[in-house]
């Protein structure tokens, strides 16, 4: 499957909009173009995971690693998920405790910075 990546701001926030698989395959793409928005200035970015249908240990190395860039120059990253498949990988992981997770994108930047 195709993965699609797009990008606006909300407020404070860049909201980067994920949609299909976040694999092996198309992680790289994920890392990529978040490397370009915390390189172009971003520091508060969420992540909306809303129409991924697929995120494996690959996908989620990638936003653990966005997560410490991000940290590093005094931001944070939020993600946005409401489908249980994909919350039960963050649970498993333990990364609920790592990642604040909204069920919206308005959520999510309401609440403010994030950490």
């Amino acid at each position: 499957m195709e993965l699609s990546l797009s990008t606006r701001i909300q407020g404070e926030h860049t909201v980067l909009e994920v949609g299909g698989e976040v694999d092996v395959y198309t992680a790289p793409r994920l890392r990529e173009r978040l490397i370009e928005l915390i390189d172009a200035g971003a520091t508060q970015i969420v992540v909306d995971l809303g129409r991924v249908d697929f995120l494996d240990s690959t996908g989620l190395g990638v936003l653990v690693g966005a997560l410490k860039r991000l940290r590093a120059a005094g931001g944070g990253l939020s993600l946005v998920c409401d489908k249980e498949p994909l919350l039960k990988i963050f649970r498993i992981t333990a990364l609920d405790q790592v990642f604040p997770l909204f069920a919206t994108v308005d959520a999510a930047t309401e609440a403010g910075p994030a950490a």
